[in-house]
């Protein structure tokens, strides 16, 4: 069993930066790979950003490549999500997901089998 817990959302100007952090338990963080998903109001579930295991290999949504960046340190059982030039269309809940039994970088909501409470992102105009 993981459990996950994410930081470091917040309100921000359109423009600004945050980096999301989400903190992982137990001692085989590094067997897992890791994903960020976005909620919107109104709007269904998203992916973000991927990252495999050992952290050579990431994935992003069009939306957000070349402003986001997913990163993990095995060692502190963490993964990052930093986020530059925000944008108002970015506003949303943000959850970090974690999955042990497929290897590579998994961009399907379906493909985690543990989420985060997530972490309210406001980017204002």
């Amino acid at each position: 069993q993981m459990q996950l817990v994410e930081s470091g959302g917040g309100l921000v100007q359109a423009g600004g930066s945050l980096r999301l952090s989400c903190a992982a338990s137990g001692r085989t963080f590094s067997s897992y790979a890791m994903g960020w998903f976005r909620r919107a109001p109104g709007k269904e579930r998203e992916f973000v950003a991927a990252i495999e295991r050992s952290g050579d290999r990431t994935s992003y949504a069009d939306s957000v490549k070349g402003r986001f960046t997913i990163s993990r340190d095995n060692a502190k059982s963490t993964v990052y999500l930093q986020m530059n030039r925000l944008k108002p269309e970015d506003t949303a809940v943000y959850y970090c997901a974690a999955d042990r039994t497929s290897r590579g970088v998994l961009v399907r909501a379906s493909d985690y089998d543990y989420w985060g409470q997530g972490t309210q992102v406001i980017v204002s105009s």
